[in-house]
C-alpha cells in the first residue's frame, strides 16, 4: 500500500507542533520557575536588609535617646524614658526574631541576641540615678559600657549583612546558572524543531518530486493519446472523403448516366427519369460537401493556399459573413502536418466566430517569416468569455494540435470588440534553408 502525501506531510507537520507545544511548555515552566526563585530571592534580600537596617536604627536612637536622657537633669521624667527604652528593647528583640526565621546562621543570631541584651541591660542603672551621678558619671558611663556593647551588636549586624550579601550572590550565581540551561534549553529546541522541519521538508518535497515525476509522465502519455487520437482522427477524415469522392460520388455519377439512358430509351418515363436525376444530383451535392467538409481533396492536391480561398469562398456563401483572407510566404514546401494544422485552425475558429462571436467581417492572416508559420483570425464580434477558453472542445483541439507542432496559441480581446486568435509554429530546417537556396542559386 503507497502513503499518500499529505499523510506523510501532517504526521511530520503534527510531530512538529507537538514538539514545539511540548517544549514551550516545559520551557515555560523552566522560566516561571526561575523567575520565581528570583524574585524570592530578591523579596529574602530586601527583608533581610529591612530588619537590619532597622534593628541598626533601634540601637542608634536608643544611643541618641540615653544621652538625651543623661542631660535632662529633671528626675521626675526617669520613668518616661525608662518606658521609652523599654520600647525599644522590644520592637529591637522583635525584629531579632523575624531576623532569625529569615537567616541560617543562628550563631550569629545568638551572639547579636547576646549583645544586644547585654546593651539593653546596660540602661537599666540609669534610671535609679541621681542628677548628680548623671554629670558625674554619665561621660565614663557612655564611654566605658554603652559604646563598646552598641559597636559589638552592631558589628554582629554588619557580619549577617555581609552574610546575606554573600548568600545573595550565591543564589544569583544559580539563578545564572539555570538561565544558561534554560537558553541552552532553548537552543536545542530550537535546533531540534529546525532539523525535524527539514526532514519533513525533504521528505515532502522528494514526495512531490517523484508525484510531479509521475504526473509529468501521465500528462505526457495523455498527450500522446490525445495526438495520437487526433491523427488518426484526420487519417480517417482523409480516407472517408477519399472514399465518398472516389467510390460514393462514382457511384453516383454512373447512376445519373443510366438515368440519362433509361430516358432516351423509354420516352414515357421522362417525369420520373427528371425526378430521379434531381434526387441524385441533390445526393451528389450531398456528398461532396460531407467529402469536402472531411478534408477538402484540394488540400493534398493543390496546397494550403487553394484549401483556405476555397474554404473562405465557401463559407462566405453559407453564412453571408465578410471574410478577408491575407497570404504572404512561401506555402508550396509546407509539410502535410503543418498544412492541415493551419487548415483545421482557421476553420475552427471561423466555426467559432459564427457560433458564439456573432461576427460580421473576419480576418484571417498567414505568413512564414524568420523561421516561424504565423496564423491569425480575428473577428468583430462579442468577444470570448474565459471560461470557454478551458472547456471548449474546439480551442482544446487547437491547443493540442498547435503542442504537437511545438506551437504556442495566445488568444486575446480586441481593444474595441471582437477576439484574436494568434498561433506560431516553429517550420522545419529544410523549409527555413529553402529561400536561402534559393537565393544562393
Amino acid at each position: 500500500m503507497r502513503l499518500k502525501t499529505w499523510i506523510v506531510a501532517a504526521l511530520g507537520l503534527g510531530s512538529l507542533v507537538v514538539l514545539i507545544a511540548v517544549s514551550m511548555l516545559a520551557l515555560s515552566r523552566k522560566a516561571q520557575d526561575i523567575y520565581a526563585q528570583l524574585d524570592q530571592l530578591n523579596n529574602h534580600h530586601r527583608r533581610v536588609e529591612e530588619n537590619l537596617r532597622r534593628l541598626r536604627s533601634d540601637v542608634n536612637l536608643s544611643g541618641i535617646f540615653v544621652r538625651d536622657y543623661l542631660l535632662d537633669v529633671a528626675r521626675e521624667r526617669a520613668p518616661e524614658y525608662r518606658e521609652q527604652i523599654a520600647e525599644f528593647r522590644r520592637t529591637n528583640m522583635a525584629t531579632l526574631v523575624e531576623l532569625e526565621m529569615l537567616t541560617a546562621r543562628d550563631d550569629q543570631i545568638d551572639s547579636l541576641q547576646t549583645e544586644l541584651n547585654e546593651y539593653w541591660e546596660t540602661f537599666d542603672p540609669l534610671f535609679d540615678w541621681t542628677p548628680t551621678e548623671k554629670i558625674l558619671r554619665s561621660a565614663a558611663f557612655l564611654r566605658r559600657e554603652v559604646v563598646p556593647r552598641r559597636e559589638a551588636a552592631l558589628a554582629i549586624a554588619r557580619e549577617i549583612e555581609e552574610l546575606n550579601n554573600a548568600n545573595l550572590a550565591a543564589q544569583r550565581d544559580e539563578v545564572a546558572r539555570r538561565h544558561t540551561a534554560f537558553r541552552d534549553d532553548l537552543h536545542r529546541l530550537l535546533w531540534q524543531t529546525v532539523l525535524l522541519g527539514l526532514g519533513v521538508a525533504m521528505v515532502v518535497v522528494l514526495r512531490l518530486r517523484v508525484l510531479e515525476r509521475r504526473s509529468d509522465a501521465a500528462e505526457h502519455q495523455m498527450r500522446e493519446l490525445s495526438q495520437q487520437l487526433v491523427n488518426t482522427q484526420e487519417e480517417e477524415r482523409k480516407n472517408l472523403s477519399r472514399e465518398l469522392h472516389d467510390d460514393v460520388a462514382q457511384v453516383l455519377t454512373g447512376l445519373r448516366m443510366e438515368l440519362g439512358r433509361i430516358e432516351r430509351t423509354s420516352p414515357g418515363t421522362a417525369s420520373a427519369v427528371a425526378l430521379c436525376k434531381a434526387l441524385v444530383d441533390d445526393m451528389f451535392r450531398t456528398v461532396r460537401n460531407l467529402a469536402l467538409g472531411l478534408r477538402p481533396s484540394m488540400l493534398d492536391d493543390f496546397g494550403l493556399q487553394a484549401a483556405l480561398e476555397w474554404h473562405v469562398r465557401d463559407f462566405m456563401t453559407r453564412y453571408a459573413i465578410n471574410v478577408e483572407l491575407k497570404m504572404v510566404g512561401d506555402f508550396d514546401r509546407l509539410p502535410d502536418r503543418h498544412r492541415t494544422c493551419v487548415y483545421r485552425i482557421v476553420q475552427e475558429a471561423m466555426t467559432n466566430c459564427v457560433r458564439h462571436a456573432d461576427a460580421k467581417n473576419i480576418q484571417v492572416g498567414v505568413t512564414t517569416t524568420e523561421g516561424q508559420l504565423r496564423v491569425s483570425v480575428s473577428d468583430d464580434g462579442v468577444g470570448l468569455d474565459p471560461a470557454c477558453r478551458r472547456t471548449g472542445l474546439g480551442l482544446l483541439g487547437i491547443d493540442e494540435r498547435v503542442k504537437e507542432l511545438q506551437g504556442t496559441v495566445t488568444i486575446s480581446p480586441e481593444a474595441e470588440r471582437g477576439t484574436t486568435l494568434a498561433v506560431r509554429l516553429p517550420l522545419p530546417a529544410p523549409i527555413m534553408e529553402t529561400p536561402l537556396a534559393r537565393a544562393a542559386g
